[in-house]
């Protein structure tokens, strides 16, 4: 069942709804009502602000509390949210606050089918911040629930905005919420329902419903063209790998994008197996595939001014009799040799492959995304992804894009030293460093390797924040969280706006 969005003006003490979400901040005498919450605050006996702090309530950012309203106002039950400290006079509020917000009292409406968020939203930004954190925050994935599973499905959502121009940057918002949706579903699939050849399909679905060009290379094809990456990667499982190449276009377009993403559907690690602690997360090896896909979806309805284009590199990495050996040496696409001393670093095989294929599409940046390194999450944690680039300003652009879309990132740097750590005895280049250290930004110069001199270039290691093996907080659940989608279409629409 889909969600019936819709802006209204009305006070949010007299809608038609089964639960009303209002803020609180934290206050020093405790919490006071926020923007958009007044109205309801004082429908209250002596304020919701009181009956809040007796129930030992602060304002702090992302605490939840739901009061029976008991017919002070329409909807029966109010849901107050914490959004820290009230901003300093003149000041809005931080965008990704209230968003992360309004995820945290979507997942706390136990039921409700009709919500109404009057959190504040005074703009349409704020009134599009707030609807993306409900409509992210909302998210369940039940494919394998029996039943109709413990949720009740979000029927209607109405955002409380002062702004009569909010409606656009809503409609925006539940895209994105849309394409996030995509990319955790995929995540969050079972790798017996999601082999390559099913990430391939799904692919096809997507571009045949949204008016995309889409190719798709199977095993024959990619043994062909000299794949060597992906079919390496590949050759040990019963599921053949896939290449897939998305396509947008604009009539209007002055640049192109293109977007690859690492396409791992289960990475066992192959011959050099991994921990069995470690692999149960192994779905989201293909993370950064179901990002690129994602993105191409919203940018086919939010129709920037650019043209884009993604490349998926499918393939499952398994040990069996046929698999690729630590030693084996592999041709790239475009002729280059790597030799394989670990099996277990097998994405920037399959990117390889795809990095150098995206170069035919002569676009004026490539962005990929992967999955790529456990040491991504040694080094910035689990909500916070890596970007590295052959540029300065490039790689300033895609981390400025993920804070504009509401993405953590952090820039890292490529030190060329690390280089000599790649070199092989028998070939171009290794596919690991013969030390430990340093292992997030040595699989970024790997990657460097195939990019041609004068292509803009950034790298996304999303390993740790594209899964959440925690808790769920803000509008981010357990499981696939669908990092890198909305970075990558603000770095389009930054494209299409003249910025890049």
């Amino acid at each position: 069942m889909s969600t019936s969005l819709s802006v209204i003006t009305e006070s949010p003490s007299s809608l038609d709804a089964d639960a009303v979400v209002v803020g609180y901040h934290s206050g020093a005498d405790g919490p006071e009502p926020a923007s958009g919450a007044h109205d309801v605050d004082a429908a209250f006996a002596g304020g919701l602000a009181k009956t809040l702090s007796l129930l030992g309530a602060s304002g702090a950012a992302e605490e939840v509390y739901s009061v029976p309203s008991l017919g002070s106002v329409t909807a029966p039950v109010v849901i107050a949210v914490g959004l820290g400290p009230a901003p300093a006079d003149g000041d809005a509020l931080d965008s990704e606050t209230l968003s992360r917000a309004a995820g945290a009292a979507l997942r706390a409406r136990s039921g409700h089918a009709r919500v109404a968020l009057a959190l504040p939203a005074s703009g349409p930004g704020e009134a599009g911040a707030a609807a993306l954190g409900a409509l992210l925050g909302d998210y369940s994935f039940t494919r394998y629930r029996t039943g109709a599973g413990p949720d009740t499905p979000l029927e209607r959502l109405l955002v409380v905005s002062a702004s009569g121009s909010a409606a656009a940057e809503v409609e925006r918002a539940e895209v994105l919420a849309g394409s996030v949706a995509l990319a955790r579903d995929l995540v969050n699939t079972a790798p017996a329902d999601l082999v390559p050849e099913d990430l391939a399909g799904i692919a096809e679905e997507v571009a045949r419903e949204n008016g995309l060009s889409i190719e798709v290379l199977d095993e024959s094809a990619l043994a062909e063209g000299g794949y060597g990456g992906i079919l390496g990667v590949g050759q040990g499982s019963s599921n053949a790998p896939r290449l897939v190449r998305l396509g947008y276009t604009h009539p209007d377009a002055a640049s192109t994008v293109a977007f690859v993403g690492k396409g791992i559907t289960f990475d066992s690690g192959g011959l050099s197996l991994k921990p069995a602690g470690g692999m149960d997360a192994m779905k989201s090896d293909m993370g950064g595939a179901a990002a690129v896909l994602a993105a191409l979806q919203a940018i086919a309805v939010l129709k920037p001014a650019v043209n884009v284009v993604g490349y998926l590199a499918i393939a499952e990495n398994m040990p069996s009799g046929t698999a690729q050996r630590p030693s084996d040496v592999l041709t790239i696409y475009g002729g280059r040799t790597v030799e394989v001393l670990n099996t277990d670093a097998e994405g920037r095989l399959v990117m390889a492959d795809a990095l150098v294929r995206a170069h035919e599409d002569e676009p004026d940046l490539i962005v990929d995304i992967a999955t790529l390194t456990g040491a991504q999450k040694v080094a910035l944690g689990n909500r916070v992804f890596a970007v590295m680039a052959n540029g300065d300003s490039v790689r300033e652009d895609v981390t400025d894009a993920a804070a504009a879309a509401g993405e953590s990132a952090w820039p890292m740097p490529l030190p060329a030293e690390l280089r000599k750590g790649l070199d092989s005895a028998v070939a171009d280049i290794a596919n690991v460093a013969g030390e430990r250290w340093g292992g997030m930004l040595s699989a970024g110069v790997f990657l460097k390797e195939f990019i041609a001199d004068g292509v803009d270039w950034a790298h996304l290691d999303i390993a740790g924040p594209a899964f959440n093996e925690g808790g769920p907080y803000g509008y981010t659940p357990k499981g696939g969280t669908g990092a890198g989608a909305r970075t990558l279409v603000r770095i389009a629409e930054a494209h299409a706006s003249g910025r890049d």
